[in-house]
């Protein structure tokens, strides 16, 4: 089931974390951007150009700052990350060929809670998918650990992907 973008603070992963829990991540500082290459099968099963915007709150932005996780510390709870994800698009007025955001395909947040979330090293996972034909918002998967599996890949980082990109 969707819910509407306007009622997005309702919606939840079952057993998980939901929009309520991220309020205000659209102004949370950005930790860098990635384009997924156009021959992976993403989130979602589309293949094509996508492009993230990994945001962090500013608990996690302090962490980041002191040089976690390079320093061999690990963040602290309540760190939170939000992940904006879009289709790209050429874009038809640059004088390039630069790929920019297009449809909105879905928003991720992670959250740090090391006894809530001890089963999956600390970290809580959700994944809400777009609908653009009715502008709705709806899990994809069930409980908090439903991004585990990739992040295992990175945990001598605690399980983050995205270093904190000098600026």
């Amino acid at each position: 089931m969707g819910f509407a973008a306007s009622d997005k603070n309702t919606v939840r992963v079952p057993d998980g974390l939901g929009f309520a829990d991220f309020k205000g991540y659209e102004s949370w500082e950005v930790v860098s951007v990635a384009a997924v290459d156009p021959t992976e099968s993403v989130m979602g099963g589309d293949s094509g150009t996508v492009l993230n915007v990994i945001m962090a709150n500013p608990t996690m932005i302090e962490a980041y700052k002191k040089g976690v996780p390079g320093n061999g510390t690990k963040f602290p709870d309540g760190s939170k990350i939000a992940k904006i994800q879009w289709k790209a698009a050429k874009d038809a007025d640059a004088p390039f060929s630069v790929n920019v955001p297009n449809a909105l395909r879905n928003v991720a947040f992670i959250e740090k809670d090391s006894k809530r979330f001890e089963a999956s090293g600390g970290w809580g996972y959700a994944n809400f998918n777009y609908d653009a034909a009715s502008d709705s918002f709806a899990p994809d998967g069930k409980g908090s650990d439903c991004g585990f599996a990739c992040h295992s890949a990175v945990e001598a980082k605690d399980y983050i992907f995205h270093a904190y990109q000098k600026r």
